[in-house]
């Protein structure tokens, strides 16, 4: 197994402030925009971006909320491993709002299909976009493409790719993970 260093946590904040800045130019003051970090990888994403768009822009009241899509997806119950879910906590109505998807790795695309699916429990949204740090663009099922994004990256089917983030006791950084055995899972 090897590890190749993809991002390093100074090139990450760099493309994190990016993201927030493009957000500011298409949506203003949100007002009406609801940021939803998927559960479980991009909660610590949309948890900065929040950051960065009230500290360094200043913008007040950026509603942020987690939606978990496990028991929406297609392959649930499909697999040897059984998907465990998580928390989903939107303590507001997304009705004729703006919400922005925000998830670290956008693979085949059935994360994002499911959440869209979920959110209509909420409502239903006037628009939905789709914020990844990372697009792993030749590994898509599914019609889907992010609004903003990172960076992309050419991985093949036996390669995963990790986010660390600071959160979780590691230095943020992104990662390409090889293993030469052509059964491993991919991410």
């Amino acid at each position: 197994m090897s590890q190749k260093l993809l991002l390093t946590a100074k090139e990450v904040s760099i493309i994190l402030h990016r993201l927030a800045c493009q957000l500011v130019e298409n949506h203003l003051d949100f007002s009406d925009t609801i940021l939803i970090g998927l559960q479980p990888r991009g909660r610590f994403l949309a948890q900065r971006i929040k950051h960065i768009l009230t500290h360094t822009y200043h913008i007040p009241n950026v509603q942020l909320g987690f939606l978990d899509s496990t028991f929406f997806r297609d392959d649930f119950r499909r697999g040897e491993k059984t998907l465990e879910a998580n928390k989903t906590q939107i303590d507001f109505l997304v009705e004729n709002k703006k919400v922005v998807f925000i998830d670290d790795v956008l693979f085949t695309g059935r994360s994002i299909n499911a959440a869209l699916t979920a959110i209509q429990s909420f409502g239903r949204p006037t628009e939905i976009e789709l914020l990844t740090l990372i697009d792993r663009r030749f590994s898509r099922h599914l019609p889907i493409q992010p609004d903003y994004c990172g960076r992309q990256v050419d991985a093949i089917n036996n390669e995963k790719v990790i986010v660390h983030w600071a959160e979780n006791g590691m230095e943020d950084g992104v990662y390409l993970i090889s293993n030469n055995d052509s059964q491993s899972k991919v991410s």
